[in-house]
């Protein structure tokens, strides 16, 4: 990302220099609004879908446990976008693990309180950190080996 604002602002200060000297570009010089816009939205359809490391097959088994328990995770097709997340974070919230705002993404909240809840089934994901590293990707990976 960092790289692409790099070229973004490159770019528009060439374009500033070719219309006539920088001092007469200073209002250009700053990226256009649609190019930032256009970088944000990259970046959201990137994480559109989190499995946390699970394959088709274990990310079916959370979606059919959320759905089985009542908390909406819509189609078990087993990729885990943002109603699956709600539905873990609407679970893990009504369950005490307090993953936070509701809003179907994958942050620190909602894998500190993955990673509570994972611990307390006996999974052993680790610190209650907020990070999903080996440990927590491999609890959250035994967990779902089968349906619930």
């Amino acid at each position: 990302m960092r790289s692409l604002v790099r070229a973004l602002v490159t770019t528009t200060a060439v374009a500033g220099l070719a219309a006539g000297g920088l001092l007469g570009a200073s209002t250009s010089f700053a990226a256009p609004q649609a190019a930032t816009h256009a970088v944000v939205s990259q970046s959201a359809s990137i994480m559109a879908v989190n499995n946390l490391g699970l394959n088709k097959e274990r990310a079916q088994n959370w979606q059919e446990c959320l759905n089985a328990w009542g908390f909406n995770a819509g189609a078990e097709d087993g990729q885990l976008g943002t109603q699956s997340w709600m539905a873990a974070q609407r679970m893990l919230n009504a369950w005490g693990h307090n993953a936070g705002t509701v809003d179907g993404a994958v942050g620190p909240n909602t894998i500190r309180a993955l990673q509570r809840f994972l611990n307390a089934v006996g999974e052993n994901a680790g610190a209650e950190d907020g990070i999903a590293g080996t440990q927590t990707r491999a609890a959250f990976w035994r967990y779902n080996a089968t349906g619930c």
